[in-house]
């Protein structure tokens, strides 16, 4: 694992996994709370065996002071948000907007550092900003003219990837002294728990799918978050947080070859202008982005 080969192959086949959740999310027939509560708690019952046997896991969950508990809860809480609007936005757009678009997360992530931690901005960090903004637009405008839905989609994929920043935000405080693996299921049972709450509360129901939903649920759980985000969290080990947040860019490519495949979506001229112009910018934002480690 430590060749540099083996960690770019893994961080390619992380990324790939990571981006069958649109491909998931869309051939769900549950509403978004309830596709969101049951990824996250088949994700939870997988993780939660290793937690127990893991060296320190659960020792670190009982020593964790009120602030890191509270940030880990409400990590949580923005995660099962996130998740809602971004299932409900890939039922009005197509899933290859919705993620290129709730992609622009990292944006966000900076601006929360800007006001909270005192970090500023190079010109070439602006200029790329700048320029993966006008990639959403692009990818905003070509939907407007498609349909307004269309449109509609786009802005709750654009909120939800304001609100995941948020969820990395409060994830720095529990990671400063806790593994990779306990934080995950204290985050990941408070999404839950959310969720549970939220689903009761709107009415909608937790059982009566087809098979090929709860099949989807299996596959948001094992494939797009252990296979996926999980992967991400155990190259850590080896590379920087910046690397792979680089590599999970290339994300909205994998989507597009897979709803190609998978849903019959054929990616339009513009939206491959405006993947490359958010590809683009990102990368000459973090280029530019001076961050303290």
């Amino acid at each position: 694992m430590r060749s540099v080969f083996a960690i770019r192959a893994a961080l390619l086949a992380g990324v790939f996994m990571l981006s069958s959740s649109a491909i998931f999310g869309r051939l769900s027939a549950a509403p978004p709370s309830v596709t969101a509560f049951y990824w996250l708690l088949f994700a939870t019952c997988a993780l939660l065996p290793a937690l127990l046997f893991s060296r320190g896991g659960v020792a670190q969950l009982r020593s964790a002071s009120r602030k890191q508990l509270c940030a880990g809860v409400l990590a949580g809480v923005f995660l099962a948000v996130h998740y809602i609007m971004w299932f409900e936005s890939i039922h009005w757009t197509t899933v290859s907007s919705s993620t290129t678009i709730a992609g622009l997360q990292p944006l966000f992530s900076i601006i929360l550092g800007m006001i909270f931690l005192d970090e500023h901005l190079t010109r070439k960090a602006a200029l790329g900003g700048a320029i993966a903004i006008a990639g959403a637009v692009v990818i905003g405008l070509g939907d407007f003219r498609a349909s307004g839905t269309a449109l509609w989609g786009d802005v709750l994929a654009l909120i939800s990837g304001a609100v995941i920043s948020v969820y990395f935000f409060f994830g720095q405080i529990c990671r400063r002294t806790m593994d990779a693996l306990p934080y995950s299921v204290l985050s990941y049972s408070s999404s839950v728990v959310f969720l549970a709450a939220y689903t009761a509360v709107t009415g909608s129901s937790f059982t009566g799918y087809d098979a090929l939903t709860w099949k989807c649920f299996l596959g948001l759980a094992f494939v797009s978050t252990i296979g996926g985000q999980m992967v991400f969290n155990v190259l850590l080990r080896w590379i920087t947080a910046t690397e792979v947040t680089m590599g999970i860019l290339a994300e909205p490519i994998g989507v597009c070859i897979l709803a190609w495949y998978f849903l019959g979506e054929l990616p339009t001229p513009q939206l491959g202008i405006g993947i490359v112009l958010i590809l683009g910018g990102l990368w000459l934002f973090f280029a530019g982005t001076k961050k303290a480690q």
